[in-house]
């Protein structure tokens, strides 16, 4: 992502805009292990200088690997090229409708020619092993529904009134829509990238400035917050959850600065308790309990909603810091969830 970097710098608004695009279309291969050619780049720099349109970057890498083909199957270099130049031409672009044929199109125009099912429902059940879920799988939308099931999920998002909404209660909204969507995985492959490339385009219609660096730098993130969203196994305590979802989403839109790692998400993980170096590199953290600890002083049977209209974080993340405490052994709760209050230890 360094060969972006001068021209952010430089403020040349085309020029940072146009790489801005570029860094989020390479960033988005990260989520298949993906990584782009060094012609990739120095094409995509040609294009930011405005010596080349994005049609002529697509030729050039056509014409590449025409010259250049790939011997084996593992060798995806190609498709990396491919599908960055095409995402930099979507994203480019001033247009988006709010359908499930958007959707499709998406994957259509992402991965035509490099996968045979592009644009096309998958007519076969799929499962996949997940890092972050300990090689457990999703399970994901059954093949005989799909269509229906995806045509339903538009439809609902369609009917769902956001008048009245806070911007945080609209991104906890768009987390529960968006993950929905990636559950059912209607494509054999490139599901993720897909979903990506519509949030951006959708979000957009909110009128939300989009940190487009988060999908550049935390795509492999997003999956994986994407799976623990979708993932429950309730003989093993684990819950399907929105929290890491709203982590990135709350950052992307919200200028917040949650530190996002990957390996807090997997289902083996356990967080340490008063860790001294995870306090000292985790301001954020920090800043979070504080201002609940402010707001419970002030208000011992403060519920979860009333926190986070508060401290403007979401539901979820003032859960997760709840829970924290308690293990910390900082607050405590006495009584019952609804009538009861929280105490906070004497320091």
């Amino acid at each position: 992502m360094d060969n972006f970097e001068e021209y952010l710098r430089q403020g040349e608004p085309n020029k940072a805009e146009k790489a801005k695009v570029w860094k989020t279309a390479i960033g988005l291969q990260q989520v298949d292990g993906l990584k782009p050619s060094d012609y990739l780049i120095a094409t995509a720099k040609q294009n930011i200088e405005g010596d080349i349109t994005i049609d002529e970057v697509k030729q050039r890498i056509d014409t590449y690997y025409i010259q250049h083909p790939t011997h084996t199957n593992e060798d995806r270099t190609e498709e990396a090229d491919k599908v960055s130049a095409r995402i930099a031409e979507i994203l480019s672009e001033q247009t988006f409708t709010f359908s499930p044929a958007e959707y499709i199109a998406i994957h259509r125009r992402l991965f035509q020619e490099i996968y045979k099912f592009a644009g096309k429902i998958r007519d076969y059940n799929i499962t996949k092993q997940e890092w972050v879920l300990n090689g457990e799988t999703v399970l994901y939308g059954s093949a005989g529904s799909l269509k229906a099931t995806l045509e339903y999920d538009f439809e609902q998002e369609k009917k769902f009134s956001f008048k009245g909404l806070s911007q945080q209660e609209v991104i906890e909204h768009i987390a529960h829509f968006i993950s929905c969507l990636w559950q059912i995985h209607i494509f054999g492959e490139g599901n993720t990238r897909t979903t990506a490339i519509f949030l951006i385009k959708y979000l957009l219609t909110f009128g939300f400035k989009v940190n487009n660096d988060l999908f550049a730098e935390h795509s492999w993130y997003l999956r994986n917050a994407l799976v623990r969203a979708n993932y429950k196994n309730h003989a093993k305590n684990i819950h399907a959850t929105n929290e890491f979802l709203l982590l990135f989403l709350e950052n992307l839109l919200l200028g917040e600065n949650h530190i996002l790692k990957n390996r807090e998400m997997h289902v083996k993980f356990v967080e340490p308790v008063n860790d001294p170096v995870k306090a000292k590199n985790d301001p954020v953290n920090d800043s979070v309990k504080s201002k609940i600890l402010q707001h419970l002083k002030q208000n011992p049977k403060a519920n979860y909603k009333e926190l986070a209209d508060k401290t403007r974080y979401s539901t979820a993340t003032i859960k997760r810091h709840i829970q924290e405490l308690k293990k910390m052994g900082i607050i405590e709760r006495i009584g019952s969830d609804k009538t009861g209050y929280w105490k906070i230890a004497e320091q």
